[in-house]
């Protein structure tokens, strides 16, 4: 099987490490700034950032709509943080975000930066559905997911909360996976992409 064709959108946040973590994963890569470039691709990673600025940065040229047209079209995307805001059906705080294209399709409630500003940043390692250790995890202005729908699947929680889901061939998480050296959520992300809604288990990698 060909290795999935993956993108990074490349407006702000950690690009390089979710293009390297990717990489390390299999699968080929390449970053996204426009619409055009989101053809070809079996998913797309919305990284961390502000989803502010990110909003404003892809509204003149129309790129969040074209990205939830291909999510459409079947399309994956993994959003994490402030890509985790961008996906959310609904911000609890979206003042921010008012006049602004959001993704959306993924059917939770977050509010941004809810576990607190920078000097809160923290990590933890996370009991994962469907991986065998704990995966570390780093929460930096991280968003509070306080409603996951009833579609939505909890991979894994932090204090009571949900803080990595999935619904089909959306995948979210509160935090920063590609800050760390575990591949494990990346390569789920990869296998998800490629496989649709039958990912293999991509346990051994980063473990």
């Amino acid at each position: 099987m060909s290795a999935p064709q993956l993108g990074v959108l490349a407006l702000q946040g950690a690009v390089a490490e979710h293009v390297r973590a990717l990489r390390d994963c299999g699968a080929q890569v390449r970053t996204v700034r426009r619409p055009a470039e989101l053809a070809g691709l079996d998913g797309l990673v919305v990284p961390g950032g502000e989803s502010t600025t990110m909003a404003r940065l892809a509204d003149p040229v129309g790129l969040f709509p074209a990205v939830c047209a291909a999510h459409e079209d079947g399309m994956a995307v993994f959003g994490t943080c402030a890509g985790l805001i961008l996906l959310a059906e609904d911000v609890a705080d979206a003042a921010a975000l008012t006049g602004y294209d959001r993704i959306g399709g993924l059917d939770v409630t977050v509010r941004r930066n809810g576990y607190g500003s920078q000097l809160d940043s923290f990590s933890a390692a996370l009991p994962v559905t469907g991986l065998r250790e704990p995966l570390p995890a780093v929460f930096i202005r991280a968003p509070v997911i306080e409603r996951a729908g009833v579609d939505v699947e909890v991979l894994a929680e932090h204090r009571g909360a949900p803080v990595a889901v999935r619904q089909g061939r959306l995948l979210g998480a509160s935090f920063h996976p590609e800050l760390t050296a575990d591949r494990r959520l990346h390569g789920l992300f990869a296998e998800i992409a490629e496989a649709g809604d039958r990912p293999r288990a991509m346990e051994p990698a980063g473990a």
